[in-house]
């Protein structure tokens, strides 16, 4: 400390710091950090590219025919199309009927896909085409198991509490979705329950992002009120 009471650092003289006395030590300490983050750009772009060339391989290879091919998307994507099927229709084996469809339909679809989108959101899309049926066999089932819960058995004399309790099951089979059209519906699910943008939606399926939030619009309205309706 000087005899004004400044602090100094040891063997450099008043206002020099150690950097300032070896300015070019400073910069090379610099250097590898600099470096670093003019490569990360570049490591990362690498990376997303070389995913994009292997999806482009894959899908050419799915437009030639090829099963292995088949096998790969299936390993890939399957997870994520079931899932959206099992949303879609609230149905377990209408779900697992509906992803063998996307599969095996997959070559033949394939011969269509221009590569706007990923080919995660193309299968989605195959989903939405190949589920009216599935849609409504599962709402078939759906009313089916209803009207077993709300029917007496014979054997047993119908009390109040048993027919409250079949009540409520029938209203936990909600049949709300059901009512809804098919473009409203996947519009609804697609929107509302896996959270996609409008954009995606829109891309998936093959209509405007105005006609997407219109569709999302009706498809809300209708379920508030078929919801107030069966509810007691």
């Amino acid at each position: 400390m000087d005899r004004d009471g400044t602090e100094r650092s040891a063997g450099f003289p008043p206002g020099q710091t150690p950097g300032a006395a070896h300015p070019e030590r400073a910069v090379e300490r610099s250097r590898p950090m600099r470096a670093i983050a003019l490569v990360m750009p570049f490591l990362f772009s690498r990376g997303a590219e070389r995913a994009q060339d292997e999806e482009e391989a894959l899908v050419e290879r799915l437009r030639r025919g090829d099963a292995a091919a088949v096998g790969e998307a299936y390993d890939k994507h399957y997870a994520a199309v079931r899932g959206f099927a099992r949303r879609l229709t609230g149905d377990d084996a209408a779900a697992e009927d509906l992803a063998h469809d996307v599969f095996v339909s997959l070559p033949q679809a394939a011969q269509r896909f221009r590569g706007g989108s990923s080919l995660k959101t193309f299968l989605i899309s195959i989903a939405v085409n190949h589920s009216r049926h599935h849609l409504r066999g599962a709402a078939r089932r759906r009313a089916a198991m209803e009207r077993l819960a709300l029917e007496p058995e014979e054997h047993d004399a119908p009390s109040p509490e048993r027919e409250a309790g079949r009540a409520a099951l029938a209203q936990a089979l909600n049949r709300a979705l059901d009512a809804l059209p098919d473009a409203q519906r996947a519009t609804f699910v697609l929107c509302e329950v896996e959270e996609r943008s409008a954009r995606e939606v829109s891309e998936i399926l093959g209509v405007p992002e105005a006609t997407v939030r219109t569709r999302l619009f009706h498809a809300k309205q209708k379920l508030r009120t078929l919801l107030e309706e069966r509810t007691p």
